[in-house]
């Protein structure tokens, strides 16, 4: 991992770097009765530090600033891959509950509300999930999608009142993820000790270590992107890393459910022109040659796929069998969602 990835001095409990971290910046020290100030706090963390290799940035060529602007990020996937275990703790503790009914529940400030929102508002045209089992929360409600709203990710009772209206409750069957780069945004501290209180299980995602997160989460995962480009600019190498571990988590726990068919999106909604021909050559791809009707024709393919209303899983068992959609959808609730299983016995692939 590069130098400006991760910190190279110890954190200390408070999600401080004391000393000089990996790049020679001083940081925040712990004055000597042992209180930090929140100024202190907040110019301790490790996504405030500064980056070495880009104090000079405003004197580089544009071609300069995207070289260094990507060497870091190639840093961020380095990052990533030191919490694999965690991220993988997570989708097991999703993927039970998603089954019961749950949901997951994104919530955030700023930049990581808004990348909550963009999974989860992606994950109904992938996977043809519920619109509800994937929900993105954001400090200062769908208004801070586009705007900054000040002073919104201060408040814990927020985060905590926001879920409460969530319809329906929020409940032991669902995942609280809350997300917060700086692992102190008091929006998600507030959100988390809410939903432990009611049973939900929770999952907290950071970009410094140790983090405030730790005690309000069964899985925590602490991914430590280091000091920015620009400085304390957290939509960057910390922003780049939660989209990529949000998209671990969603597309891991939708494949765990059953939402594809080996890497193919069987579950996809044929909601325009592109997902409608995706969804002829996906449905080409798994039914077999020997099966009971030749989808080889557009006219045969089409029909089967309005006789199941456009759902592609069932196409493919109704095609590969010849049963009636009503016996397919049998057959796949049967199997808990999962196509393969339905097809147990006729497959060549």
């Amino acid at each position: 991992m590069s130098p400006s990835a991760v910190c190279e001095a110890s954190p200390d409990s408070q999600g401080l770097v004391n000393g000089h971290n990996g790049n020679g910046s001083l940081t925040a020290v712990k004055p000597s009765n042992g209180t930090i100030s929140l100024a202190e706090s907040l110019a301790g963390l490790q996504t405030e530090q500064k980056n070495s290799k880009t104090t000079n940035i405003d004197s580089m060529s544009s071609l300069e600033l995207c070289r260094v602007i990507n060497e870091e990020d190639a840093s961020v996937a380095q990052a990533v891959q030191t919490c694999l275990p965690q991220i993988a703790d997570a989708i097991d503790i999703i993927v039970p509950r998603l089954l019961k009914g749950g949901r997951v529940i994104y919530t955030g400030a700023g930049t990581s509300g808004r990348l909550g929102v963009l999974d989860a508002s992606e994950i109904p045209p992938t996977f043809s999930a519920p619109p509800g089992q994937f929900v993105g929360l954001i400090a200062g409600g769908d208004y801070a999608i586009r705007n900054a709203v000040e002073g919104a990710e201060d408040s814990e009772e927020l985060g905590a009142t926001d879920l409460t209206k969530l319809t329906p409750p929020l409940n032991k069957n669902d995942t609280l993820v809350g997300i917060a780069s700086s692992g102190r945004t008091p929006y998600v501290l507030g959100g988390l000790k809410y939903a432990r209180s009611i049973g939900a299980a929770t999952v907290g995602l950071a970009c410094v270590k140790p983090s405030s997160l730790r005690s309000l989460c069964d899985v925590l995962i602490e991914c430590v992107t280091g000091p920015e480009v620009v400085t304390g600019s957290t939509r960057l190498k910390a922003g780049t890393a939660t989209k990529m571990i949000l998209n671990m988590i969603s597309t891991g726990s939708q494949i765990r459910t059953g939402k594809t068919f080996g890497n193919l999106m069987v579950d996809l909604k044929m909601s325009n022109e592109k997902l409608q021909n995706r969804a002829r050559r996906v449905a080409r791809m798994v039914v077999p040659p020997s099966s009971a009707l030749d989808i080889e024709s557009e006219e045969v393919l089409d029909a089967v796929l309005a006789d199941c209303d456009g759902q592609v899983k069932l196409s493919i068992l109704v095609a590969t069998l010849g049963c009636s959609p009503a016996e397919g959808r049998a057959k796949l609730e049967a199997a808990s969602g999962s196509l393969r299983q339905a097809l147990q016995g006729n497959l060549t692939n």
